[in-house]
């Protein structure tokens, strides 16, 4: 939707499905996309090896400048955004050459078409790009935005997507007023401070005889339809929890449990289905956007450590990881193990929010400007009124 001068807005991407019919005219431009790319991976490497130095965007433009006029069948804007893109990449990797695009065979790349502010025109319930009009599932009203840079995308089944930037108003405040702490794991998904506990649903688990059974058969599109509904399933599931806490919660404090490196045990397979990453994200980018404070807390010994008492007094080690519940030695009070946790995540989050103000009301003291990280959005002083235990 379109926003007044004085409107506060962020931005968002916005991902629509382009109509099947256009897949080979995108194909052919993707190839073009593969060409541009490669040629600045070839040029990139040259120069590295003969001056031991980096190509920057500006540069590679000079050496493509024109190739739209010659026959590149690409937009301008295009060809612009594939060397920048490819920069960034070099940079991000710490490579003198990143691998090749590939435009056919077992290894092809999936298909990536970028373009810049001002490539992409609506009208009529369609898009146009690079002289043509490309018909979508228009989910979202697109002639309420005012459309800004992205890129057209394939996934593993041929399907093509628009994702392109806009900016929207901020969202209201959440109404919540309360703060949680939240525990991730595998037997449960999470648990919360107030004893709420979210189920599992384990989407790999539930397809993974039918997902073996058609990889046996060398089934390429059902592999890749039953991989597709596994993704979108999981990701319908986080969405929805997250959007949930958002709107319940003023505060959100947040175990970091290192989801990479579990990933890399025996339990990856269930580790990467859970999904926390993605998870974590979505809950700090929702918070940000609706005021809601979100911290993610060092979760070190939060299962052993009595909620109550604080003393460390619960189950140790690998064999006591099946141990659900137990009681404190010291006070006697009862602690079902995620909960506790969970109260004990809720506690240090608060404890750190205090600290964090503490060393800001001096600096003010002392005449200095805060950190910009103490006044970024959704990581304001709690709001009146929200219940910290």
């Amino acid at each position: 939707m379109l926003a007044t001068a004085h409107t506060p807005t962020v931005t968002r991407v916005l991902r629509l499905r382009i109509k099947d019919k256009h897949a080979a005219w995108l194909r052919a431009q993707a190839r073009e996309v593969n060409f541009v790319w490669n040629y600045a991976n070839e040029l990139s490497a040259r120069v590295f090896e003969r001056e031991r130095r980096f190509i920057g965007a500006y540069e590679l433009q000079r050496y493509t400048d024109g190739a739209t006029k010659a026959g590149l069948g690409l937009h301008s804007h295009t060809v612009q955004e594939i060397g920048q893109e490819y920069c960034r990449r070099r940079k991000q990797f710490k490579k003198a050459k990143l691998r090749w695009r590939v435009s056919g065979g077992a290894r092809r790349s999936l298909g990536w078409v970028p373009f810049k502010t001002g490539a992409l025109k609506y009208g009529h319930g369609q898009v146009r790009f690079n002289g043509r009009w490309l018909s979508l599932w228009d989910s979202y009203g697109l002639s309420r935005y005012d459309l800004r840079a992205g890129n057209f995308s394939e996934d593993a089944r041929g399907r093509w997507y628009l994702n392109v930037t806009v900016k929207v108003p901020v969202a209201a405040r959440s109404e919540g007023r309360a703060s949680v702490g939240i525990d991730l794991g595998l037997k449960d998904f999470a648990a919360t401070s107030d004893g709420q506990v979210i189920e599992a649903k384990r989407f790999y688990r539930r397809y993974e005889a039918a997902l073996g059974k058609a990889q046996r058969a060398r089934k390429k599109k059902r592999v890749a339809s039953l991989q597709a509904k596994i993704k979108n399933c999981r990701k319908d599931f986080l969405h929805k929890q997250s959007t949930a806490l958002v709107r319940q919660y003023g505060a959100i404090f947040i175990g970091n449990v290192n989801a990479s490196a579990l990933a890399q045990t025996n339990m990856a397979k269930s580790v990467l289905d859970a999904g926390w990453s993605a998870f974590r994200t979505m809950l700090q980018y929702k918070c940000d956007s609706a005021g809601v404070w979100f911290e993610e807390v060092d979760e070190r010994y939060s299962t052993q450590t009595c909620s109550c008492c604080e003393a460390r007094t619960g189950p140790t080690g690998r064999p006591a990881l099946g141990v659900r519940e137990w009681t404190c030695s010291v006070c006697q009070a009862s602690h079902e193990r995620d909960v506790n946790a969970a109260k004990n995540i809720l506690r240090w989050g608060v404890a750190g929010i205090a600290q964090t103000f503490s060393i800001t009301a001096e600096r003010a003291e002392m005449n200095k400007a805060p950190s910009p990280d103490d006044a970024r959005a959704g990581r304001g002083p709690l709001v009146e009124g929200i219940s910290v235990l």
